[in-house]
């Protein structure tokens, strides 16, 4: 799904042309080279081949990612991996060394952290207008765990469940607003349902290094729609309608048809896309404490709330595909300034290290010290 979308995003970037891609699988592939008239490889290796490519978008399941990454990098190819960046500390410094080999750029492309309200947020508290940072809030609660599912997406061993594939947007927003250097982790994480055997639930409490702190909840079980908090916007920015909890579960139920096959047919590339966001995306809910005031995104903004009251500041219009537009710009920006995107390996990395650390507390029920984060700052 999330290749798709950047696809998406990527054809409606005036600075990008789609030239080629890979999929294992013929549906998506026939659909991007009958859209863009473009070649369609049937594996990375050959993808990363084409002299064409100057920059490869890595979207396929986690634990491929060093290996893609190394291949691409091989390559002399710029590279946008998708979150998280990899499943081990180990495999994200195979990464890092393999892009620095070859003095190609990474994005790490944890889109969220793009979402305009997220990036104003951050600019506010960098510049002290609200004083000291506080505490930030985030909080978010989907149908996850009930979409249509490949067996390793159940399987945490394996980077499945919430912990791999939705908190790591939460750590990179609250890093991203934080400043980015967290201290320590102390978490707890829930598997409600045996049939699908993977962590759906988390709690968590991060400290930063300056004694900020932000607490995470997630939510992945069907029953009640964070959307219902943020005026019925979904994490796209599309409107939706407000009686569908529980729909996802229902459907999963109600289906005969083998669930990695029914994940390509309504969400690889070619699948229908839905409809196009009106609003600003965002990914639950998220309340930014500072000395002199506090913040949350609002439909097509921000809302401040200070001594003076309640008011709304109007955000700028974002690009066609807020979010994976912006990471696109990331990449283009390091390309032509020769400087290390925003979101690079080491960034990556240590939002890695914090998700590792969530898994780890939970699992021993106790406070987990951090080593390898890094600032937000783009010299960084």
């Amino acid at each position: 799904m999330a290749g798709a979308v950047m696809v998406r995003a990527a054809a409606a970037h005036p600075g990008i042309k789609l030239c080629a891609a890979a999929d294992p699988h013929a549906a998506p592939r026939g659909a991007f080279a009958r859209d863009f008239n473009a070649r369609a490889y049937a594996d990375i290796a050959a993808l990363c081949d084409d002299p064409a490519v100057e920059i490869v978008y890595i979207a396929t399941p986690h634990q491929f990612h060093a290996e893609h990454a190394a291949l691409a990098a091989a390559a002399g190819k710029h590279i946008i991996l998708e979150k998280p960046m990899a499943l081990t500390l180990a495999d994200c410094d195979s990464i890092i060394a393999a892009v620095e080999r070859a003095r190609v750029h990474l994005v790490v492309g944890h889109t969220h952290a793009f979402d305009p309200a997220v990036r104003e947020m951050a600019r506010i508290v960098a510049s002290g207008a609200l004083g000291r940072l506080g505490m930030i809030a985030a909080w978010n609660y989907t149908n996850f765990l009930y979409r249509p599912r490949r067996p390793e997406e159940l399987d945490t061993a394996r980077g499945g469940g919430i912990l791999f594939n939705q908190v790591p947007h939460q750590i990179d927003m609250v890093r991203t607003i934080g400043g980015g250097r967290l201290r320590s982790v102390r978490a707890q994480a829930t598997r409600l349902d045996p049939a699908r055997p993977t962590e759906g639930g988390v709690v968590a409490l991060l400290e930063f290094e300056d004694g900020a702190a932000a607490s995470l909840v997630y939510g992945g079980y069907d029953f009640f729609d964070g959307d219902e908090l943020h005026f019925w916007i979904d994490e796209r920015g599309a409107a939706k309608p407000p009686d569908r909890h529980g729909a996802a579960r229902r459907a999963l139920a109600a289906e005969q048809v083998e669930e990695t096959r029914l994940r390509l047919e309504r969400f690889a590339y070619g699948a229908q896309a839905g409809p196009p966001p009106t609003h600003q995306p965002h990914f639950g809910v998220m309340i930014v404490t500072c000395e002199r005031g506090e913040m949350r995104a609002a439909a097509d903004g921000l809302f401040i709330y200070d001594a003076a009251g309640k008011r709304e500041v109007a955000l700028p219009a974002s690009a066609a595909m807020p979010g994976r537009s912006e990471v696109l710009d990331d990449m283009i920006a390091a390309i032509r300034s020769g400087k290390p995107p925003l979101q690079g390996g080491r960034w990556g990395k240590a939002n890695v290290e914090a998700m590792l650390a969530i898994q780890q507390s939970a699992r021993e029920r106790r406070e987990v010290t951090l080593q390898h984060q890094v600032s937000s700052k783009p010299s960084s």
